[in-house]
């Protein structure tokens, strides 16, 4: 049985209020309010025994043309969700390091799979522990196809606009991030007459164009790849690594939006009852709602004055941050020490030193790829959630354009 949305919510929300004020949003000298979505991640066991193990705030991405300097350190995206999933990928990773190292302490929401648990196409030495769920609270719809809805409520002419013509959005040519190429597809906030696409992050119509994808379709593709990211899926078996509930606000609820982004009713239609090698399914989730107002979201001020704040929050029951442009506080783009510890560099370190202690052959193997790209492009860890993504992408997520890739040098001393 699951917690009560209610019961869900106030967990991220004690856990938030808990943080340290710089990591929250404030009233400027002009007497405006920062406001800044929020999402949590809480594991149950039951209705009454939860815990928020992850959080995240913030409101914006990566421009294309900065993807150059990331090299594992700068975060692509960091809307709130996204933070908070992948907050909750390093509060996985923690776990299972902590399990290597001290057996002895076991895990409350982890476990090590035994060796006639394991096999070929399914050899992750780890697993969510089958009796625990995994929820999500969200104080702000997911941006994309779940807020088309509330998005076009909000305008002062409800009525969609015309379908756009061939050349009328755009999008960014991977090959070389400096440019903007007019090409059909990947629309941020408008054109609200195509429903169920797959759309880039909303912006101004003056912002650096950027190919990251909405909260939706990014929700959408873990219905069938899991929470799990490459990197922790080389360690954790993605089967009981979904999501069972998201719980929205009820001002920021469309049930029509959200069955169509996310449900087997809706563009999720072709992948229903799919199974696949490697632990891998489609599995929709449940959505609660809550009156419940998180006290820095757009509604939690009243009329006031509102801007949106510039600083994101991270926190998991291992540590927390502040960042402002995807990374460290204070840190410059390109800074080698601006790197967050939910980074793709950062999160794999830490998969990096769980090899180093096991020594499993097959795991010591994955350094034999060298970069991350090759990683994601070649390990055979990692060859059916490939599989279950292009197929996620060609059947149901249509139209989805990958972003300039990201890369950087994997290998760490595995000596022993």
């Amino acid at each position: 049985m699951s917690p009560s949305p209610d019961t869900i919510v106030q967990t991220v929300l004690d856990t938030f209020n808990a943080l340290p004020s710089k990591r929250k949003p404030r009233r400027r000298d002009d007497g405006s309010f920062e406001w800044v979505p929020l999402s949590g991640i809480v594991l149950s066991h039951g209705p009454n025994d939860l815990k928020c193990v992850a959080i995240g705030t913030g409101s914006k991405c990566l421009p294309t043309s900065k993807l150059a300097l990331s090299q594992g350190q700068i975060l692509h995206d960091w809307h709130a969700e996204i933070l908070a999933i992948r907050s909750f990928n390093n509060f996985l990773i923690q776990e299972c390091l902590s399990l290597s190292t001290t057996p002895t302490n076991p895990s409350k929401y982890v476990r090590r799979r035994s060796e006639t648990e394991l096999s070929y196409t399914h050899s992750q030495p780890f697993t969510i522990k089958e009796d625990t769920q995994i929820h999500m609270y969200c104080s702000e719809a997911p941006c994309g196809d779940a807020s088309m809805e509330l998005t076009m409520e909000a305008q002062e002419d409800a009525t969609p606009w015309p379908t756009p013509s061939s050349s009328s959005s755009i999008t960014v040519n991977p090959s070389s991030p400096a440019s903007a190429v007019p090409v059909a597809g990947l629309h941020g906030r408008g054109h609200f007459s195509s429903l169920g696409i797959v759309r880039r992050k909303p912006s101004r119509p003056d912002a650096p164009p950027t190919l990251s994808k909405s909260c939706s379709d990014k929700l959408s593709l873990k219905t069938c790849i899991s929470l799990l990211s490459s990197s922790t899926s080389v360690l954790i078996s993605p089967f009981n690594a979904y999501l069972h509930t998201l719980t929205l606000p009820s001002s920021q609820y469309s049930s029509t939006a959200c069955s169509r982004a996310f449900g087997p009713q809706g563009r999720m239609a072709p992948l229903v009852n799919k199974q696949w090698e490697g632990g891998y399914r489609y599995r929709s989730f449940e959505i609660m709602t809550t009156s419940r107002e998180f006290e820095f979201s757009r509604r939690g001020r009243g009329k006031a004055k509102l801007v949106a704040s510039n600083l994101s929050a991270v926190w998991t029951t291992y540590g927390q941050e502040t960042l402002v442009n995807g990374v460290l506080q204070g840190r410059r783009l390109g800074d080698a020490k601006g790197g967050s510890m939910i980074c793709r560099k950062g999160i794999w370190k830490v998969v990096g030193e769980v090899i180093a202690v096991l020594g499993v052959p097959l795991l010591r193997k994955v350094y034999e790829n060298g970069s991350y790209v090759k990683l994601k492009a070649e390990e055979e860890l990692l060859e059916h959630r490939r599989e279950v993504k292009a197929e996620v992408k060609r059947e149901a997520l249509k139209g989805w354009i990958s972003n300039q890739r990201d890369d950087f040098d994997i290998r760490i001393d595995l000596a022993s």
